[in-house]
């Protein structure tokens, strides 16, 4: 877990693979919305940092998504 102090520092891919894995873990097929919501929730707010780190998380877990689908 990150400390208070580095907070502002982008996430690390480890990290964002760490959020798709426990949202997908917690919610399945709608954790790629359930991280959109995330992501479209703090554009509006005006936190952009926020917003493209759930983006990250969406990608990641679309890209997983995508490969799954193809090993089949």
């Amino acid at each position: 877990m990150r400390s208070p102090s580095d907070l502002h520092r982008a996430p690390s891919s480890a990290e964002v693979e760490s959020m798709a894995c426990v949202l997908e873990g917690q919610h399945g097929y709608f954790a790629a919305g359930i991280a959109e919501f995330f992501s479209n929730y703090h554009e509006i707010a005006g936190a952009g940092e926020r917003a493209r780190m759930w983006t990250r998380v969406v990608h990641s877990i679309r890209d997983r998504e995508s490969a799954r689908i193809a090993r089949r």
